[in-house]
Order: structure tokens, then C-alpha cells, then sequence
């Protein structure tokens, strides 16, 4: 039973964005780490996520069906019934938010909120099955983790944070499309208006290739704006420049889905190392008047 409510929550999920926040978190630090506050940090934002995701799988439970990759879902085989995953999630979202309130910043828990509305209100209640713009806008929620993790250091939504949340923002996009092709089937069949099913998987490579670019500008931007350094830049620059070459390469493949899954398991290779290195290779303080001049 206890492997059933852990299994709701979404386990990987959970895991991928505590790596963001230990990025967000330990650039903000600058090597004077708050150990208390960091735990904070991590426990709050998981038990967030962990509600948002059992929120998902309760209003997700009739597409979840249709798809081989979520059929077997513990909501979906009634091993746990809807009224008392709500309670669950609720209970673990308020825990969430009480934990960044009083543990880090109000700024922290407003944050967390904002990714909470958009992810369970705006995105899997009403854009997911209507709008192609779906994963733009969930992109924004998957971008909250990092930004909440530098602002529960900070206390301010400063440059720095912006260019974690454009960084993180950005980086969903081709990982999600490239989910999108190589599941077409599953969200075809659940009638999921994604970019690849609706306008095609040509259209939706170009649109892939686009925000790799985009990333890689954000990227840069955090050492431009002096909050990270050159090591940082030096791995950001090689794994987004192997990326997009990934990217390119699907223009002339002869099995999207088999590159499609590629490019989804090396997004993940870039966005940990963009995580590790903004951890170990942040700047002093006072570099961030560079941001003045790059502006």
C-alpha cells in the first residue's frame, strides 16, 4: 500500500527537479551554504511536486487509460480511489507550502504556488487537452524548482532568477517534444493536441531546433550576467552544442523514434550538468555588475 501512494507521486519526477533545486539553491549560495535551509528547500519543494503530480494523475485518469505508458497507473487500476488522492495531495501541498513559508521565504512558497496553479490549474485541467500551447505553458511550472531553490537563498526575484527560470523554461520545450514523437502513438490516441500530433513531426523538429538555440543564449547569459564562471560556461557550451547537433541530426534520420529518445535521454545529461556546475562554479557578489554592461 505505502508503494502505491509513493508510486502516485511520481518518484522520477520528483527526483529530476530536486537536482534543479540544488542548482538554483547552491548558485544562490555562493559557497556559504545554510544547511537547515537547504533541507527546507528540498522537503518543500518535493512535497509540492509529489501533490502537484497526484493532482495530475487524479484529473488525468481517463486520457491515462489510452496510453500504453500510463495505463497501468495506480489511479487508473482503482488501487487507490480519486477521493482519497485528493485528500492525499492536499495534505502534502499545504505541508509543501507551510514548509517554504516558514522554513525559507514567503517569496519561496509564492513561487512554489505559481508553478502549483499553472501546472494542476492551467495546464492539466484545461491546456493539456485543448491547446498545442500546453507545453509552453507547463514549461513554466517545470521551470519553478530551480528559481525557488535561488530565491529561498536570496529572498528576491532578481536577474539571476530570471535567467534560471528562461534557462529551465526553455529547456522543457525540446524535451517535451521530443517525448511527444517518440509516444505520437500514446498521445494520439488520447487525443493530447501536442505540437508533434497536431502540426506534424517536421514542424515540431523545427520548433526543437529553435529553443535549443534559445537555451543555449539563456545559458550563456548566466556567465555573461556574472552569477556563474567560465567551467560553467565551458560544459554549458559543449553539451547544448552537442544537443542541438543531436537536434539537426533529426532532419535527415530514418527513424524518429528511435532519435527522438535519444535527444529526450540527453536532455536530461544537460540539464544535470547545467545543475552540477552552476552548484560548483558560481560567482562573487560583485561580478554581478558585469550584468549592467552585458545589458
Amino acid at each position: 500500500m505505502i508503494k502505491q501512494y509513493l508510486q502516485v507521486t511520481k518518484p522520477g519526477i520528483i527526483f529530476g527537479n530536486l537536482i534543479s533545486v540544488i542548482g538554483g539553491f547552491l548558485l544562490a549560495s555562493k559557497g556559504s551554504i545554510n544547511y537547515a535551509l537547504f533541507l527546507t528547500a528540498l522537503v518543500g519543494v518535493s512535497l509540492v511536486v509529489a501533490s502537484g503530480c497526484v493532482f495530475n494523475n487524479v484529473i488525468d485518469r481517463d486520457i491515462d487509460k489510452k496510453m500504453e505508458r500510463t495505463r497501468n497507473r495506480v489511479l487508473v487500476k482503482g488501487l487507490i480511489s480519486a477521493k482519497v488522492s485528493l485528500a492525499y495531495a492536499t495534505v502534502l501541498g499545504i505541508a509543501g507550502f507551510a514548509l517554504l513559508y516558514v522554513g525559507a521565504n514567503p517569496l519561496a512558497m509564492w513561487l512554489a504556488v505559481m508553478g502549483f496553479v499553472v501546472y494542476v490549474g492551467v495546464y492539466s485541467l484545461y491546456m493539456k487537452r485543448n491547446s498545442v500551447y500546453g507545453t509552453l505553458i507547463g514549461s513554466l511550472s517545470g521551470a519553478a524548482p530551480p528559481v525557488i531553490g535561488y530565491c529561498a537563498v536570496t529572498n528576491e526575484f532578481d536577474a539571476g532568477a530570471l535567467i534560471l527560470l528562461a534557462i529551465f523554461s526553455l529547456w522543457q520545450m525540446p524535451h517535451s517534444y521530443a517525448i511527444a514523437i517518440f509516444r505520437f502513438k500514446d498521445y494520439q490516441a488520447a487525443n493530447i493536441p501536442v505540437l508533434p500530433v497536431v502540426k506534424g513531426i517536421s514542424v515540431a523538429k523545427n520548433h526543437i531546433t529553435l529553443y535549443i538555440l534559445a537555451f543555449m543564449i539563456a545559458t550563456v547569459m548566466l556567465s555573461l550576467g556574472g552569477y556563474a564562471g567560465y567551467k560553467y560556461l565551458a560544459v554549458a557550451a559543449a553539451v547544448s552544442v552537442w544537443w542541438l547537433g543531436m537536434a539537426l541530426s533529426g532532419y535527415k534520420t530514418a527513424d524518429d523514434k528511435v532519435w527522438a529518445r535519444k535527444l529526450f535521454v540527453f536532455s536530461i545529461v544537460v540539464v544535470t550538468a547545467l545543475s552540477v556546475m552552476m552548484s560548483v562554479d558560481f560567482m562573487a557578489p560583485a561580478s554581478k555588475d558585469l550584468l549592467t554592461y552585458v545589458w
